[in-house]
């Protein structure tokens, strides 16, 4: 994949605008995205050879350097982030950011993908750089120059078949082929189609074959050995003629070896004669006369040996012993450093047991914090639940006469005519200590035949703790009363229940159905200045139960 170029808006101060360079990776290759933490403030790109400010900030090295030779003195992102509280480590300079080594470990080692259609590369940030280079889906420029960008893979085809840069030139005609069609010209200037490429054809491989006919010498010529043939050739003869080489080199050898063991002996040359000692007297072995012709033609080799081996014998014992002392030096250096590697070795996986169970015990005290949480929020509704049947305690009556204080009345009154809350229950209140439960219920814009016209106030009989000891169905006189503050004009309705109705029965479930005045009172009276029935946006409405009916 070509690395990713970028030319950016000339409004854009901290990024590059005159010139084109490579700088952070894109996000879209990570396989999770990134953190804040691995973007650059510049590029917003993630992090490559991340480099970290004076400020805390964290730049692409590329962005850095740019921002700089930009005289883009400030950093940018303590200038976005609060320009009025600038100071000298927001100041950028190269020798004054530092390698952030612990950052770039830990982008280096982020899961990614090649995000070019067809490639299936899955690895670390790490092998990225060198996947981008040898990806066989990217698109690459011709190298010849032809201006067209082809995969990688298909770069061979594109060279043979399509390049227009790729020709060959007919020296005949002297005009320019592609390597697929130069085979089908038949070039009218030539003496025929068939000699005209022919003669092209051997001229071609009389030029490649120059490199090929050059007679070489074998390597073990000055041992005897007289071959000579092509390159080609002389690896076949190496290949085949081992043993015979050994045999050139194996007498050699042996003299060197007894002038070495010998110190009693020549140490001038080697005694030891060329002759087979198998042969009879005045016969020599084929290797023996190579050997005799080889000492005619360079000299007596095994007197230079011997001068080469014999002489310097102290020296070199002295260096072999220097040697084996540095070596012995060497080797209690690399035993302490293995001791201290080990030792590392063991305080880092120390270290990584105590990380590992702290981070233990950092994950259960996460569980315990949530799990008082989780209590904390119980306990929170239950103490408002607390709250509400204590503020409903303070209001419960227990001789059958309520007084219900409606409070916020026109917000209230907004919700019962747009259909928020059509309704309002009142505290539970009590016919006696051990009596009938009951509450009331009322609609501020009306239900049922008083609807948009009157205010609809009802009765409701609700399940009590002590329903098993009073008398059924429920027959006690209910009188309502809309408290005016002037004590002039209180709206009174009064009813007795139907005993035959459902909602004076003994309940079943929490409350039955209300039952009561849908046309208590006009919502325009209610509101009427001529009367005082709210004050301070409130609404006093008194239930009295005659117990003694």
């Amino acid at each position: 994949m070509p690395r990713t170029m970028f030319k950016l808006e000339a409004n854009l101060s901290s990024v590059p605008v005159e010139n084109e360079f490579v700088f952070g990776y894109p996000t879209t290759i990570c396989d999770v995205a990134p953190g804040e933490k691995y973007l650059c403030c510049s590029c917003k790109n993630v992090l490559k050879k991340a480099q970290q400010t004076l400020c805390g900030h964290r730049y692409c090295t590329p962005c850095l350097v740019w921002i700089v030779s930009r005289n883009h003195d400030l950093c940018p992102k303590c200038k976005a982030e609060d320009p009025t509280t600038l100071s000298d480590d927001s100041l950028l300079k190269e020798e004054r950011a530092f390698s952030d080594a612990a950052i770039n470990k830990e982008i280096s080692e982020l899961k990614v993908h090649c995000v070019i259609p067809g490639c299936t590369w899955r690895g670390l940030m790490r092998d990225y750089e060198e996947h981008e280079s040898l990806c066989n889906y990217a698109l690459i420029p011709c190298h010849t120059g032809c201006g067209h960008r082809v995969m990688r893979k298909q770069l061979a085809d594109h060279l043979e078949s399509e390049c227009p840069n790729n020709t060959i030139k007919c020296p005949k005609c002297t005009q320019h082929f592609s390597s697929n069609e130069f085979p089908k010209h038949r070039c009218e200037k030539g003496p025929t189609d068939d000699q005209s490429h022919r003669k092209t054809d051997q001229s071609a491989k009389g030029k490649n074959g120059n490199s090929h006919s050059k007679k070489e010498k074998c390597h073990f010529t000055p041992l005897g050995c007289t071959y000579v043939g092509s390159r080609e050739k002389i690896k076949e003869h190496y290949r085949t003629s081992a043993a015979a080489h050994l045999s050139l080199v194996c007498p050699l050898i042996l003299r060197i070896k007894d002038n070495l063991t010998n110190t009693e002996g020549k140490k001038n040359g080697f005694y030891v004669p060329l002759a087979d000692s198998t042969d009879g007297p005045g016969q020599k072995n084929p290797f023996s006369l190579q050997a005799e012709d080889f000492k005619a033609g360079n000299g007596d080799l095994e007197l230079d040996c011997g001068h080469a081996v014999g002489q310097p014998s102290d020296e070199v014992a002295n260096r072999l012993s220097l040697l084996e002392t540095r070596l012995q030096v060497f080797e209690n250096i690399i035993s302490v450093l293995s001791k201290e590697i080990d030792s590392s070795q063991s305080q880092l996986a120390a270290i990584k047991e105590q990380k590992a169970e702290e981070e233990r015990k950092v994950k259960a005290l996460e569980h315990k914090v949530e799990n008082l949480r989780c209590t904390l929020a119980m306990k929170d509704i239950v103490l408002n639940e607390l709250e509400m049947r204590s503020a409903c305690l303070e209001q419960t009556s227990y001789d059958g006469v309520f007084l219900w204080k409606i409070s916020d009345l026109t917000n209230k009154s907004h919700d019962a005519v747009t259909g928020r809350a059509i309704s309002l229950y009142s505290p539970a209140f009590y016919t006696a200590k051990y009596g009938y439960k009951v509450c009331l219920r009322i609609y501020l814009n009306g239900d049922g035949a008083g609807k948009g016209t009157h205010v609809s106030l009802f009765f409701t009989v609700m399940k009590g703790e002590y329903d098993a000891l009073l008398p059924w169905p429920f027959k006690h006189k209910v009188t309502f009363v809309l408290v005016d503050h002037n004590n002039r004009d209180s709206v009174f309705d009064a009813f007795r229940p139907d005993v035959t109705s459902a909602s004076f029965q003994r309940p079943i479930n929490d409350m039955n159905v209300a039952s009561g005045c849908p046309l208590f009172c006009p919502i325009a009276k209610l509101n009427s200045p001529k009367h005082a029935y709210i004050r301070e946006n409130t609404l006093y409405i008194r239930c009295i139960i005659d117990t003694n009916s």
